[in-house]
């Protein structure tokens, strides 16, 4: 079985959804030598988050914005975390509903990702800042 780590920081980012998923491969290699296992995608924060979905029309990364900022608003009369911004509680509860990590099969020296699929990073602030991204990959 072999393992590979690597810690990134990714660029910083606008508020919204990104495709990262170049990014994610060209940080790490060494998945072309695993025929069959995992790669793990953890970030390392708690105002953003990771989660895999359309890679070919942005328009699906808008909507994805749009319908968190409605379903998660900003100045919720009763958040109490207010002090670091009102984007902030927000930011929480919307890392917290996609979550912190995505897994995705390797095979054959490839994420076995749908044609369609791609990982996008979830920026949840208005100016997050670069974030760090632990990749972990295994197999054999």
């Amino acid at each position: 079985m072999k393992f590979f780590q690597k810690k990134i920081q990714l660029k910083p980012y606008s508020r919204g959804f990104h495709l990262i998923t170049n990014s994610i491969l060209e940080a790490i290699p060494e998945i072309r030598d695993i025929k069959i296992g995992q790669m793990q995608v953890f970030i390392k924060h708690t105002s953003a988050s990771l989660t895999i979905n359309e890679n070919a029309d942005y328009t699906v990364r808008t909507d994805f914005e749009s319908h968190f900022n409605k379903m998660i608003p900003e100045h919720a009369p009763y958040y109490e975390h207010t002090y670091e911004g009102s984007d902030d509680m927000p930011a929480h509860i919307k890392a917290s509903v996609l979550g912190a990590s995505v897994q995705i099969p390797i095979t054959n020296g490839k994420l076995n990702l749908g044609i369609w699929q791609g990982i996008y990073l979830c920026e949840h602030r208005n100016s997050g800042g670069s974030r760090h991204v632990v990749i972990t990959a295994y197999g054999i």
